[in-house]
């Protein structure tokens, strides 16, 4: 068992767990976009930031393995105005029709955009309509709009519908979710 103090709680939890999961334990939550226990655990969506005793920058909570003696802060001012800007970069990316999206009202990202206090962002990317909508298999619709790049799509289809069809494509600000050479999902 491995001892470890996260907001001043003292925690013991096995060998190979993480920050989130030693958190979780003691009831502590901490947000996260991309997190599927068991199914995609990468840290793309850099929201689980977390403050490390020790450690040169903020580490990702849902990756991140706990060590002996680790101290943890999960939402000190710092951590808040870091996972405020991720979120407001996320959205910039993001086309945002919240209030018509079938989603309104049961959205992670809302509730998330909610939460942290984010009303408004700082910095808009405009932009709009740059993907077609993806519906060639009759069975799904696929809006890279509304996108946010947290793979948990490339993460079931690879694991769970054994396909591994869909993954990034381009990089920068260009990167998009979509079958290899832009071929239609169907």
């Amino acid at each position: 068992m491995i001892h470890v103090t996260i907001n001043g709680k003292p925690v013991e939890v096995s060998e190979g767990s993480t920050i989130m999961e030693a958190a979780e334990t003691v009831g502590i939550r901490i947000p996260s976009l991309c997190h599927m226990k068991n199914v995609h655990q990468y840290g793309s969506c850099r929201i689980c930031v977390v403050e490390v005793k020790g450690a040169r920058s903020f580490v990702t909570a849902c990756v991140y393995p706990v060590n002996e003696g680790m101290e943890v802060t999960t939402n000190s001012p710092a951590i808040q105005k870091a996972r405020k800007m991720t979120l407001e970069l996320i959205l910039s990316n993001h086309k945002r029709e919240c209030l018509t999206c079938v989603r309104s009202g049961n959205c992670e990202l809302q509730k998330l955009s909610v939460d942290l206090g984010v009303d408004k962002v700082r910095f808009d990317s405009s932009t709009g309509d740059r993907y077609p909508i993806e519906d060639s298999t009759g069975i799904i619709v696929r809006d890279n709009n509304k996108c946010i790049l947290c793979r948990r799509c490339v993460a079931v289809c690879r694991s769970h519908q054994d396909v591994a069809v869909i993954g990034p494509n381009e990089r920068g600000f260009d990167t998009h979710i979509a079958c290899a050479f832009e071929k239609a999902l169907a």
